[in-house]
């Protein structure tokens, strides 16, 4: 990563962009599999024209970074652009335009938002560079397997993720990455309903993720993961403290953020879950899961009887990516509840086209909390779904 320019024409400025330079290094050495060259030797190259390719062989670096900082008057803008080093091509390209407040707040929520974009396009860099790899190593497949995972929570993609991270297990049964990657893409068949052991699936994937932890002990991602499996089998307290365990060692685990109002609705708080969800987009609004906090909303409106709301949140997150199949089911009593029975029904058919094995059974036996609050809740959104027209199993 390379220092950021400094385009005000004020140097005053330049321990602003300077902190931005720093912070964002420290934070993308957070992500997984990531190597970043150090601080001190980045900034040897501040305020001097830079050979990318060159650059990149002289670093052993796939990727560059660069980016400017601009401020006039009451406002600032963040133009960031990420490199191919051995092509010179751009890969990808965002700009931030804000009003000045607190410039050390500000500083921060660019830096979460950069690190949480830069984590999904790096992912997807790598996973395009390892297809066309004769021989893919260890971390090539868990890269493709992170980049199947990214598409959507389906069946489908759910088992080509695992096929690619037991690939890369396989040729590496010491690749942790791989190996919290087999516990989340668990996680996520039993959170999900893919299949009928729910069970067993969360309690491999906490099994997993236990060992992990036991050589990873300051893993966040693994300390988030395992929190969700709490929440997911009536341990939703506990969850929460992995959850902020999780923040403790990465600030910009926006994820964290919104399985920590998936919490509280499932303690029967609902009205609390809409903040936790609103925080974890302010840190990265554009983030590659904000389709899947979306619901978590959506639940949560559902149960404070706010089924308008509910539907809005679920076209908002659909708009990002409506491989979900929870969210067409959810859409779907969502919009019986309001009137709208055609509608429902359309979005019933789009939910079972993604899952074709969902229930009402399933869904109403596979409770994840015993709180009377979000059992009444299930069973309004029950209802919604036999209108809809949801198979009753």
């Amino acid at each position: 990563m390379l220092p950021f320019a400094n385009l005000s024409g004020d140097t005053e400025q330049d321990y602003f962009v300077d902190g931005i330079t720093e912070s964002l290094t420290t934070d993308l050495s957070r992500i997984s599999g990531s190597f970043v060259i150090a601080r001190n030797t980045a900034f040897t190259f501040k305020g001097k024209a830079i050979d990318v390719k060159r650059l990149g062989r002289d670093l052993n670096v796939r990727y560059v970074l660069e980016g400017s900082v601009q401020r006039g008057g009451n406002r600032l803008r963040v133009n960031v652009q990420l490199i191919d080093a051995e092509t010179g091509n751009h890969l990808w390209a965002e700009r931030f335009d804000k009003p000045i407040a607190d410039l050390f707040d500000m500083q921060d929520e660019i830096v979460s938002r950069l690190a949480n974009a830069l984590d999904a396009q790096l992912i997807a860099a790598e996973a395009r560079r390892a297809e066309n790899s004769l021989h893919p190593s260890s971390m090539d497949l868990y890269f493709q397997g992170r980049a199947c995972w990214n598409r959507g929570l389906t069946p489908e993609y759910m088992a080509q993720a695992r096929d690619l991270l037991e690939r890369a297990l396989t040729l590496d049964p010491n690749n942790i990455e791989a190996l919290i990657g087999t516990a989340q893409v668990d996680s996520a068949i039993g959170s999900n309903l893919f299949a009928n052991d729910r069970i067993a699936r969360l309690a491999s994937a906490e099994a997993t993720l236990i060992k992990a932890l036991s050589i990873a002990p300051n893993h966040a991602g693994a300390h988030l993961l395992l929190g969700v499996c709490l929440m997911f089998t009536n341990r939703a307290a506990q969850g929460i403290s992995e959850c902020e365990r999780a923040l403790a060692l990465d600030r910009n685990l926006a994820t964290a953020h919104a399985f920590i109002g998936y919490a509280k609705y499932a303690l029967g708080h609902p009205e609390e879950t809409e903040a936790h969800v609103q925080e974890a987009l302010r840190i990265s609004p554009r983030d590659i899961y904000a389709y899947h906090w979306m619901t978590f909303a959506a639940f949560a409106k559902m149960l404070l009887h706010s089924d308008a709301d509910a539907v809005a949140w679920l076209r908002r997150g659909m708009e990002a990516n409506r491989n979900l199949p929870i969210a067409h089911f959810l859409l779907a009593a969502a919009l019986a509840l309001v009137g709208e029975l055609e509608q429902a029904r359309a979005a019933a058919q789009a939910g079972l086209a993604l899952n074709p094995g969902f229930t009402m059974y399933i869904y109403r036996t596979n409770a994840v909390s015993d709180n009377p609050t979000y059992l009444a809740g299930r069973e309004r959104i029950c209802e919604g779904m036999r209108l809809a027209g949801v198979p009753e199993g």
